[in-house]
C-alpha cells in the first residue's frame, strides 16, 4: 500500500489478475498511475493499493520474491482458486495473480474511509478482478463511491453496469472525464482539466510511490495509425499522436537519474511511425545526453518502418528486447486483417536488425494463432518463416476483442457465447477453434515450441529458438 497523505478521501486500486497464465512482461498500470500523479497535481488526498505489486513487503516475508528474468519480467505472486463454472471444462488450473487476500484486506483495514475508490479494468476476461476488489471494498467501506474504468468497462460497458456493482462505471478514455466526476463525488469546484491526450502536459505517472522499482515503462505517442482487424489499440483513445521527442528524453532521463532504473519499457502501440521526426530525434537526444538504459518493446513494433538507420540507432541506445509484430506469413490473410506488413518488408526489417548487431534471440516476432478459419498448419508455417529470417517466432494465441473488425466473424464461428459472458474472450481457451484448429492442436503445437526452446538452450542455436507468448497490443 502506497500512501501520498494520511486518511485519504482518494483510494485508487490496480486489481488482481484471475486467469490460466499471467506473466509480468514489464506490466504496469500506467493509466492509473497518471491518475494518481494527475490527483496529486491537484491537491487531493491519495491512497495506492496494486494488487500486483511483487515487493510487497508482506509478501515477500511471506513467500519470498518470484522468479525473476534478466531485465525484471518474470512471474507474478499467485495462488490457485476455484474456476468460473462457465470455464469448468477448461483443463487447466486457474489462479489469483497478486497479493493475497488476507493481506488485500488488511491493507483495507489500515485505512479510513475515503469518499471516492478508483478501480481500474484491463483485459475484458480479467473483471472476476475489478469484481472481487469491489465486492471487499463495498463490505470494507459502504459509504464510499466506487468507481471503475478502463479497458474493460469501454469494450463491455453493458456487462460492467449489469454485474459490476460500482457505483460508476466509466467507459470510454480520457482523463478529463475521470476528474470531473472525481470532483463532483467529492462536492468540490472543478478545475482546470487538461483536454485530449497531450500528456506532455500531464506530470508524470507515479512510479515514485512503488518502495521497489525495478523498472517503469513510458508511452512516447498515443493511439496507433494502423487498423488491423483483430486488435482495438486504434480506439484508446481514438486518435494518433506523438509526443515531443525531447520532453520523452526529459522522462527517461528524470526515472534513470533520480531512480537509478536500467530498463524502460515502451508502451506505444506505433512507436516508429513518423520516425524522421519523432524516433529518430527522441534516440539522438539520448546519445547526445548519454543516457545508458536498456529499453524493451513489449508491444511490438511496425517491421514496416524499420530501416538500416532505425535498426542501427536502437542498437546504439540501448534496445535489448525487440518484438515485431507479423501475426501470419499468408499473404491473403496479411491483407484481410490489415495490411500491416509483408513477408518481404519483415525480412528487411529482421536482416536491417540483424546486420546492426541485433541477435535472432533479441527479436522476438509475434506469430498468431486461433485465428477464425485459421488453420494449424498456417501456423506452423509462419513459424517456420520467422526462423529462416533469422528471428525467434514468439506465439500469441488470439483474443476475441468486442468492437473490431474481426469481432462479428469470431463470435459467428465461436462455439462460445462471446457477445455474452467476457471470460470466453481468454485467448487461452482457443475461442475460434474448429475442425481445422482443434484444442488438441494447439496443445502439441505449444508442446513443440517447449521442446525447440530447450533446443535453443542446449544448443545455442538462435534459429531453433520459439518460444510462447501473448503480446499486450492484442488487447
Amino acid at each position: 500500500m502506497f500512501h501520498v497523505k494520511q486518511n485519504g478521501s482518494i483510494l485508487l486500486i490496480n486489481p488482481w489478475i484471475y486467469d490460466f497464465a499471467a506473466f509480468d512482461l514489464w506490466a504496469k498500470p500506467l493509466g492509473i498511475l497518471y491518475i494518481v500523479a494527475l490527483l496529486r497535481h491537484r491537491g487531493h488526498e491519495v491512497e495506492y493499493i496494486d494488487c500486483l505489486d511483487i515487493h510487497h513487503p508482506t509478501m515477500v516475508r511471506e513467500k519470498g520474491l518470484p522468479k525473476r528474468r534478466r531485465y525484471h519480467q518474470g512471474h507474478f505472486l499467485k495462488e490457485n482458486v476455484d474456476k468460473p463454472p462457465t470455464l469448468e471444462n477448461i483443463p487447466r488450473k486457474y489462479s489469483r495473480y497478486g497479493i493475497s487476500e488476507k493481506t488485500f484486506r488488511g491493507q483495507l483495514e489500515a485505512l479510513n474511509e475515503p469518499k471516492v475508490v478508483l478501480v481500474t479494468s484491463i483485459m475484458t476476461y480479467w473483471y472476476p478482478g475489478p469484481f472481487h476488489v469491489i465486492r471487499l471494498v463495498k463490505e470494507r467501506f459502504p459509504k464510499s463511491f466506487v468507481v471503475i474504468g478502463g479497458i474493460y468497462t469501454t469494450l463491455c460497458s453493458d456487462h460492467a453496469r449489469r454485474y459490476s456493482k460500482a457505483d460508476y462505471v466509466l467507459p470510454g478514455e480520457g482523463f478529463a472525464k475521470i476528474l470531473t466526476i472525481v470532483d463532483e463525488l467529492l462536492g468540490v469546484p472543478s478545475h482546470r482539466i487538461p483536454q485530449g491526450c497531450d500528456i506532455d502536459n500531464l506530470p508524470y505517472p507515479a512510479f515514485d510511490l512503488y518502495s521497489i522499482l525495478d523498472y517503469c515503462c513510458i508511452l512516447t505517442s498515443i493511439g496507433c495509425p494502423y487498423r488491423c482487424d483483430y486488435c482495438a489499440a486504434w480506439k484508446f483513445p481514438g486518435r494518433f499522436s506523438h509526443r515531443d521527442p525531447k520532453r520523452v528524453v526529459d522522462e527517461i532521463e528524470h526515472w534513470t537519474s533520480t531512480f537509478e532504473i536500467h530498463d524502460i519499457a515502451f508502451y506505444d502501440d506505433a512507436l516508429l511511425v513518423d520516425s524522421e521526426k519523432h524516433f529518430m530525434p527522441m534516440a539522438r537526444e539520448l546519445l547526445r545526453r548519454g543516457i545508458r538504459c536498456r529499453f524493451h518493446t513489449p508491444n511490438g513494433i511496425h517491421g514496416r518502418e524499420v530501416s538500416d538507420a532505425i535498426a542501427s540507432l536502437m542498437y546504439e541506445v540501448g534496445f535489448k528486447t525487440v518484438r515485431l509484430g507479423l501475426e501470419t506469413s499468408d499473404p491473403i490473410r496479411q491483407n484481410r486483417i490489415g495490411n500491416k506488413i509483408t513477408n518481404r518488408e519483415m525480412e528487411r526489417a529482421i536482416t536491417c536488425l540483424r546486420e546492426a548487431g541485433f541477435s535472432g534471440g533479441d527479436i522476438g516476432v509475434y506469430v498468431l494463432a486461433g485465428l477464425p478459419g485459421q488453420r494449424v498448419s498456417e501456423v506452423e508455417e509462419s513459424i517456420r518463416f520467422v526462423r529462416a529470417c533469422g528471428a525467434t517466432p514468439k506465439l500469441a494465441e488470439y483474443s476475441p476483442i468486442p468492437q473490431t473488425p474481426l469481432w462479428g466473424v469470431a463470435s459467428r464461428v465461436s462455439e462460445f457465447d462471446l457477445r455474452g459472458e467476457p471470460l470466453f474472450h481468454n485467448n487461452s481457451i482457443l475461442p475460434c477453434r474448429w475442425e481445422g484448429f482443434t484444442w488438441e492442436d494447439l496443445q502439441e503445437l505449444k508442446l513443440r515450441v517447449r521442446n525447440s526452446e530447450r533446443g535453443l538452450r542446449l544448443n545455442n542455436s538462435p534459429l531453433d529458438n520459439v518460444s510462447y507468448s501473448t503480446p499486450p497490443g492484442n488487447r
